[in-house]
């Protein structure tokens, strides 16, 4: 396993130097699931405040330009593309963020907070129907590029 690089020699936090790095094509996609129960599946499209997955699809492709806002060591990066799919599913709802940039640094942590946020969204546009609601299974399904090359999440 690597050293985890966001520490210094005296073990305080710190951003990374990527300057030496090569611009290269990155790609990653995140995932997240919203359960909820059935009745409030079946409200979705019928929500007085709007659509719940096209507000959270927005949503989540803004987070995405602000992740560097929001994680204190993650790198500013110029993305060329970010892209959010919600899907309604037995059970609930299925988000899959990507991002991608051409930048001397990955874009996991872009995804993931767009995922993340699309999940909040749908959240909050549905909490008043049942406050049980759960977000869950946030994680990385795969990146591309870089030093450290392609991953993808074992099935």
């Amino acid at each position: 396993m690597s050293e985890l690089s966001h520490y210094d020699a005296a073990g305080r936090a710190s951003m990374v130097d990527v300057s030496g790095k090569t611009a290269t094509r990155r790609t990653a996609r995140a995932h997240a699931f919203v359960r909820m129960t059935a009745a409030v599946v079946a409200g979705l499209r019928a929500n007085p405040k709007g659509d719940p997955l096209e507000t959270a699809r927005v949503a989540g492709v803004m987070a995405a330009k602000r992740t560097s806002d929001l994680i204190p060591m993650c790198h500013p990066i110029a993305l060329t593309h970010a892209d959010v799919d919600a899907v309604v599913e037995q059970g609930g709802v299925r988000i899959v963020a990507s991002a991608t940039t051409t930048a001397g640094t990955g874009v996991e942590m872009e995804a993931l907070t767009a995922a993340t946020v699309a999940a909040l969204t749908v959240y909050d546009m549905t909490k008043a129907l049942d406050k049980g609601i759960e977000i869950q299974d946030v994680y990385l399904i795969e990146k591309t590029g870089g030093k450290s090359g392609d991953w993808r999440r074992p099935a």
